[in-house]
């Protein structure tokens, strides 16, 4: 059974920066491709951040330039660097996974992990 943990969430002021980690138990993590996404109130969850088995990364365009999405496969962890912060990137942050790269839906999902951005 694949497990996903996310951590690192919390309060931070406007410009600030965290880092969130997602640690994988289960499965053959080094052929994930491992995402993020996240959920502010009110709002449907929406694709942050996604890296591929190989390293290959994307981003969606309010984020990038601020957000580095990075992967130990040796730690079997994922992380989301946040630098930069905005009261708008307030949302609980989910980490997810899927089978391969060329599948078209992640297959495990993580509890989320708050991020809040005071102005």
């Amino acid at each position: 059974q694949v497990q996903l943990v996310e951590s690192g969430g919390g309060l931070v002021q406007a410009g600030g920066s965290l880092r969130l980690s997602c640690a994988v138990s289960g499965g053959f993590f080094s052929r994930y491709a491992m995402g993020w996404f996240r959920q502010a109130p009110g709002k449907e969850r929406a694709f942050v951040a996604s890296i591929r088995s190989g390293g290959i990364t994307y981003y969606t365009d309010s984020v990038k330039g601020r957000f580095t999405i990075s992967r130990d496969n040796a730690k079997n962890t994922v992380y989301l660097q946040m630098n930069n912060l905005k009261p708008e990137d307030t949302a609980v942050y989910y980490c997810a996974g899927r089978n391969s790269d060329s599948a078209n839906k992640y297959d495990y999902w993580g509890q989320g992990t708050q991020v809040t951005v005071s102005s």
